[in-house]
């Protein structure tokens, strides 16, 4: 038996908690995976329910353990010195996430926050690092995932850096659009509620700058409130504020 495979049997949890985990309605970053890799993940996948308010883990924990999101929403934030949170990822039902790392005991970089009671898959790494060994196609597969993940995080950071917080509240409110979206008559309606405290926590700003943002949008006539939800009227104005350079719907997301 190999170094790694010794590893994993030392890390792989009581089988009889393990149960079958369907891919049906399989979305997010896990589509990067086939159904035939997607189970071969699902086999060494166990479930865990996750309730509103508790946290997955904190920034310096072991990195130990892949999630995938089968129902509920998870906020990844990283703390700054001064005690703020900023969110960089809002993950939903499909995502897949975890801190893959070629370095010895890695720690986790961010935090996990459970935003809605749901549920998740969880792998070990020392798991995945077996199948990755075992089955090239699924290798191949899961560093299209990591590149993914990169482009996104890549992405954000363009928005954050290159045209200040209206460039990036404008990319928030496209990417709203595109993750919870519905086209109606009048624009496209956002079924996720989100506070003004939140879309700042997203994109770097205080709540109070937020608030004259979309007040401007408004009176711009390019987004409307309808019972706590936006309505976005007018994406390519928002498009042009940040310079959109039209990533894949996969990638211009929450």
């Amino acid at each position: 038996m190999t170094a790694i495979a010794q590893n994993a049997t030392s890390h792989t949890p009581n089988k009889a908690a393990r149960l079958p985990i369907s891919n049906e309605g399989l979305a997010g970053t896990a589509r990067c995976f086939s159904a035939d890799s997607f189970a071969k993940m699902q086999s060494i996948m166990y479930r865990k329910p996750i309730e509103k308010g508790s946290v997955l883990f904190w920034e310096g924990d072991p990195a130990d353990k892949l999630i995938f999101v089968r129902s509920g929403r998870i906020r990844i934030t990283k703390t700054s010195d001064t005690g703020r949170n900023m969110t960089l990822y809002m993950l939903q039902k499909g995502d897949l996430y975890g801190q893959p790392e070629p370095f010895a005991n890695p720690v986790h970089a961010f935090s996990a926050e459970v935003l809605e009671d749901g549920e998740i898959g969880v792998m070990q790494m020392a798991d995945l690092e077996v199948l990755l060994w075992q089955h090239g196609d699924l290798a191949i597969e899961f560093m299209k995932w990591m590149g993914l993940v990169h482009r996104m995080t890549q992405s954000k950071f363009r928005d954050l850096m290159l045209y200040g917080k209206s460039g990036a509240l404008c990319s928030l409110l496209i990417r709203l659009c595109n993750s919870n979206g519905v086209q109606e008559k009048e624009g496209i309606y956002i079924t996720l509620k989100i506070s003004h405290a939140e879309m700042a926590d997203m994109i770097g700003a205080t709540r109070e700058c937020v608030n004259r943002m979309l007040s401007d949008l408004r009176k711009e006539g390019v987004l409307t409130v309808r019972e706590g939800h936006l309505l976005i009227k007018d994406v390519p104005y928002l498009r042009g504020v940040c310079r959109c350079d039209q990533c894949p719907m996969e990638i211009c997301r929450l």
